[in-house]
């Protein structure tokens, strides 16, 4: 869309047949026009040439010998100088005006992906002024997305305080079961002169005694390695028998009824086990060769992350771990014994409702193993290859569930009891008075502010306290390294060490320099 500005200051003139006047200088016109469109301005009189001050708010283009058109390309104001033929100067102070037809839609978008907050928009040249208030750092983000596209964003808007965040108790069952019966039977013969024979017979699968003798003079000691056995002896046959007819039953039971609380996306974790060192070999460099002592953890552990849902409900990232050393599948190094860990763990994410429960874990594990030898050929004799026979027969059944309850929780009141455990006997008596120490009352600090509402604050201070608020991860293990000291030779001294070798002073850091440095004392 395009204007037509007609000028006619010099038609007088020409209608006396007169030659047209100079106009001063100083006799500006006002000429405006929107972004984004024209505006046409007519000469009486040839047009020699046109400017315009700032090239960046508008454009100035002679169409025809009496005509310019005027192009908005930005908000703002400048000068636009037509040159006409004889030496006169038409000059205008072009006002550039903002598109509103642009700034409306943004202002819908705006309040279409933001609703129910004040959020408002002014321009100023090529900058956007966003002011009002939201209610998180993500609406505000947003906000400045929307109003970038009209120019560079100047962000204004104030942010309400979050409410504290929702805590969540994870009630965790560790149940563990671990059952194991074993049946052995087995008879070992032995002979202390019978037939003037010493000796024994066994299947090897249970020591046999050990007898001590020449078959001339007779056994003269009988050592037993195994004390739980039926002993039998007939000293005028020389001959004698250990059976062994053992049946064992363990049981071992694990119950761990862990309570962790956590905030909303936040990780909790809960360990109650141990940790045991080993050593591992370095490489590489100058620690070539060196050991390290390294600690592993081991027991009950669980690590979780609860999130609250729009719905209502609670998504858990959940890792449960039971955890034992294993001197079974262990080894032996230099001398020290280094056990195994065995492990039983589960991963997985669950989305449960407040006191809702859920059996995540269930391991059943049953075993049986059976062992059977016998004296070659004599122990394939009809009723007396007995014995010469042995069985070993070992069962085991293990079981493993973990249940988790997530529930949303507050703190406990003030001036609600509070819980505790049952305590089988009384504590010592204070030896310096009956009453505990504790924080003087209000009487004494004053009262305390009532909570009210905290006033919005702006979004750097927010950014800047969650930044200020981090705290970096611990290590998963600790780790203790024996690392040599070097010795540096002292020339004042022959070449004799003169101590560890010290550690540079540190170099102080200068200010940075810029463009208004702080003041320095004189």
């Amino acid at each position: 869309m395009s204007y037509r500005v007609l000028f006619i200051l010099c038609l007088p003139a020409l209608v006396a047949g007169q030659n047209p006047p100079l106009v001063s200088a100083t006799a500006s016109r006002d000429l405006s026009v929107t972004v984004g469109k024209s505006v046409l301005v007519d000469s009486a009189q040839t047009i020699e040439r046109v400017a315009v001050a700032n090239a960046e708010l508008a454009e100035a283009v002679a169409v025809s010998p009496h005509e310019v058109l005027v192009n908005g390309k930005a908000p703002g104001e400048t000068s636009l100088i037509v040159w006409q033929q004889g030496g006169s100067r038409i000059f205008f102070d072009l006002a550039v005006q903002r598109n509103e037809y642009r700034i409306d839609a943004i202002r819908r978008e705006i309040a279409q992906e933001l609703p129910n907050q004040n959020v408002t928009i002014d321009t100023d040249g090529s900058s956007v002024f966003i002011r009002g208030t939201v209610k998180d750092l993500t609406s505000s983000q947003r906000a400045v997305e929307i109003a970038s596209v009209l120019g560079k964003p100047v962000n204004l808007l104030r942010v309400q305080v979050p409410k504290t965040d929702a805590q969540i108790l994870l009630k965790v069952r560790f149940i563990d079961v671990d059952r194991s019966t074993a049946n052995q039977f087995g008879i070992n013969l032995f002979s202390t002169g019978a037939t003037n024979t010493i000796g024994t017979t066994s299947t090897g699968q249970f020591t046999p005694p050990q007898v001590i003798g020449t078959p001339t003079q007779g056994a003269n000691a009988i050592t037993l390695n195994q004390a739980l056995n039926i002993f039998l002896f007939r000293p005028d046959l020389n001959l004698g028998a250990t059976i062994a007819a053992l049946a064992s039953r363990n049981l071992l039971q694990i119950l761990a009824e862990p309570n962790v609380l956590a905030i909303n996306g936040h990780t909790a974790s809960f360990l109650a086990g141990g940790m045991f060192p080993y050593p591992t070999l370095q490489g590489g460099g100058a620690g070539l060769g060196a050991v390290t002592i390294m600690f592993q953890e081991f027991g009950v552990r669980i690590t979780f992350t609860p999130f609250v849902t729009p719905r209502g409900t609670i998504m858990l990232q959940v890792t449960p771990e039971v955890s034992s050393l294993d001197y079974a599948n262990g080894l032996v190094f230099q001398g020290f014994t280094i056990p195994g860990i065995a492990t039983r763990r589960v991963s997985t994410e669950i989305e449960l409702s407040d006191g809702q429960t859920f059996a995540i874990g269930g391991l059943l594990d049953n075993r049986d193993t059976e062992t059977f030898d016998k004296v070659p050929w004599l122990g394939d004799i009809p009723f007396l290859g007995q014995l010469f026979r042995s069985r070993q027969i070992n069962k085991s059944n293990s079981e493993l569930l973990v249940m988790v309850t997530p529930e949303l929780v507050r703190p406990i009141p003030k001036g609600q009891p509070l819980p505790d455990l049952h305590r089988p006997s009384k504590f010592l008596p204070p030896n310096t008075s009956s009453t505990p120490p504790q924080t003087p009352g209000v009487d004494v600090t004053g009262p305390v502010p009532l909570a009210t509402t905290p006033a919005p604050i702006p979004v750097e201070e927010l950014v800047n306290s969650i930044q200020a608020a981090g705290v970096s991860p611990a290590p998963a293990q600790q780790q203790v390294q024996f690392v040599p000291v070097q010795v540096l030779p002292n020339p004042q001294t022959g070449g004799q060490p003169a101590g560890p070798t010290a550690t540079p002073a540190p170099v102080p850091v200068q200010p940075p320099s810029g463009p208004n440095p702080s003041p320095q004392t004189k």
